[in-house]
């Protein structure tokens, strides 16, 4: 892959990846070992999370159609090889959450994926991206589940961050969906989502202590979007950048 053509994103924006299971097999052990190393490589680059978290639902029977989504993802890493995440010297510590979610993207099961990522200042400290445990019955229900993941992160991120002498008050959590805004507001609407997991509902229990506050954010502002489904290349670009993945020769 040295010589390869470098790719503009890790995955194309019209990738419906599925079982294909009239394609061509290709060899699992190598495919499991190129899934695990880029499942490494994560650590420092977040841009490449979905697409390698995409890959690796099939290392249990790989096609050569999913090993070309792989090695498109190597592609995209030729060509940022000098891309980091990077942590900005700075006093301000302020924690703040984004949740969103796609819905029925996955064409297998029909369930969406959630992303949520948190942010301390300016610097990413935390980030999810993971295909939901039950099929969500609208665009709400998906975005209020995603909530809740980010809920529950936002809470431990508080509690860690008081053994370091941080105590906040409401952690701001932003969703870009105001139907499930309102969920977490309005008790009274338990009538209409009476299918939603219990579990999921702790969230109205940390607004209403005060915990976090839930708030609206435009679409295009929504940094976790970057983990749910592939983007285009000036929008992936744009949520790489203002999550604080950054070109160091632009930096040094």
């Amino acid at each position: 892959m040295e010589d390869c053509k470098e790719a503009a994103t890790p995955i194309v924006t019209n990738c419906l990846m599925d079982a294909d299971e009239a394609g061509n097999q290709v060899d699992s052990t190598k495919y499991r070992g190129l899934i695990g190393s880029l499942l490494y490589l994560t650590t420092i680059r977040l841009d490449i999370q979905f697409g390698v978290c995409l890959c690796a639902r099939f290392q249990s029977n790989p096609k050569e159609s999913h090993f070309k989504a792989a090695k498109r993802i190597l592609k995209y890493l030729k060509g940022t090889t000098n891309v980091r995440l990077w942590y900005p010297n700075e006093s301000n510590i302020v924690l703040s959450g984004f949740s969103y979610s796609d819905y029925v993207e996955w064409k297998l099961d029909r369930k969406s994926t959630s992303g949520t990522c948190h942010l301390l200042g300016s610097s990413l400290i935390s980030r999810n991206s993971k295909k939901q445990a039950c099929v969500a019955l609208s665009t709400a229900e998906a975005e209020y589940i995603a909530a809740g993941h980010a809920c529950a992160q936002s809470i431990w991120l508080k509690h860690q961050l008081m053994d370091y002498g941080v105590k906040l008050e409401k952690v701001p959590l932003y969703c870009d969906n105001t139907y499930a805004i309102n969920l977490t507001k309005n008790p009274i609407q338990h009538s209409k989502t009476k299918h939603i997991e219990i579990r999921n509902r702790f969230i109205r229990d940390h607004i209403q202590k005060g915990d976090i506050e839930i708030m609206f954010v435009k679409t295009e502002n929504q940094l976790a979007d970057l983990f749910t489904k592939p983007l285009a290349r000036d929008r992936f670009n744009k949520l790489r950048i203002e999550l604080g993945i950054l070109d160091m020769k632009n930096i040094c």
